[in-house]
């Protein structure tokens, strides 16, 4: 598979396995950038322990305001082989993570397969999440079928202008449609323990942008015709602006607190009922880990 990559939407077709990066800006040499316990995530994942994040170099999407641009880009990170994967899934399992969450797996497919059979074969009973830009391919995400319990994707975008100038994607928007609906027919149904830390089901994020109400809007209407409160909506404020940016002068501010109390206040009026909310000290740099190979 890595010898003509076709995991994303983008199917590039780059020989990785022979040392050639593809669009995401990696080999088929698996590497990660931090591998820690996380508390940031929507709290029926971090719960009170942390959510055993680990975060893998590169990414198939690569939006130009990435908040973890530098392990975006494929340019950091240590690599690691996938026994060395496994054990990292227990030493975060021993430090008392509720889950074991994969971000920005796309890319490394096969590895992760490969090392969450191997885990479990050793007794790992935790939850996988696959955390994801919501850029994925249906044929790529049925591999993973019974080895994720947890989906969280992204669903960035709506029409393909603003995919096409913030992430060089104008497919996005159909991409992230047929992912989710894979997602769900994997994990129709939310599950969780008495702790309320989720055990199965599919969390949709969606990142308001500066000037984005119109697209959030449709997004969120799409999302609770098709699936109503059967997922759950995690409805994020925190965009935070990581660099100035001459090109696209309409990102170099935070989001404004009327623009997401009408995003919500819409949402309320659909019916949505199953949702996260944040507060505007969510758009902070300070979110943003070290990716500095912590753990690997």
């Amino acid at each position: 598979m890595m010898s003509d990559c076709r995991l994303c939407p983008r199917m590039c077709g780059a020989d990785r396995a022979h040392g050639t990066t593809g669009y995401c800006g990696r080999t088929s040499e698996l590497t990660l950038a931090r591998a820690a316990l996380h508390h940031w995530e929507e709290p029926c994942i971090s719960g009170t322990n942390g959510s055993g994040a680990v975060f893998f170099s590169g990414c198939t999407l690569g939006c130009i305001y990435c908040q973890n641009r530098t392990i975006a880009l494929g340019k950091s990170g240590k690599a690691v082989s996938v026994p060395r994967l496994a054990d990292i899934f227990f030493e975060l399992a021993s430090q008392g993570a509720h889950n074991i969450n994969l971000v920005t797996p796309t890319h490394y497919i096969p590895q992760i397969i490969n090392a969450i059979e191997l885990a479990k074969a050793r007794g790992l009973t935790l939850p996988f999440v696959y955390n994801t830009s919501g850029y994925e391919r249906v044929e790529s995400l049925a591999m993973l079928d019974g080895l994720i319990d947890i989906y969280l994707p992204d669903f960035k975008y709506w029409t393909s202008a603003p995919s096409k100038r913030y992430s060089n994607a104008p497919d996005y928007s159909e991409a992230a449609k047929s992912a989710i609906a894979e997602m769900v027919r994997q994990r129709p149904d939310c599950t969780y323990d008495a702790n309320g830390i989720m055990q199965k089901g599919v969390i949709v994020r969606h990142m308001l942008m500066p000037e984005g109400v119109y697209e959030a809007k449709r997004i969120v209407k799409y999302l609770y015709e098709t699936y109503g409160n059967g997922i759950v909506y995690s409805l994020m404020s925190q965009y935070t602006p990581m660099q100035h940016f001459e090109q696209y002068s309409e990102l170099n501010r935070k989001v404004k607190r009327s623009e997401y109390d009408r995003f919500v206040d819409y949402c309320i009026e659909l019916g949505i009922e199953n949702a996260y909310i944040q507060d505007g000290e969510a758009a902070s740099e300070s979110f943003v880990p070290p990716f500095d190979n912590t753990g690997i």
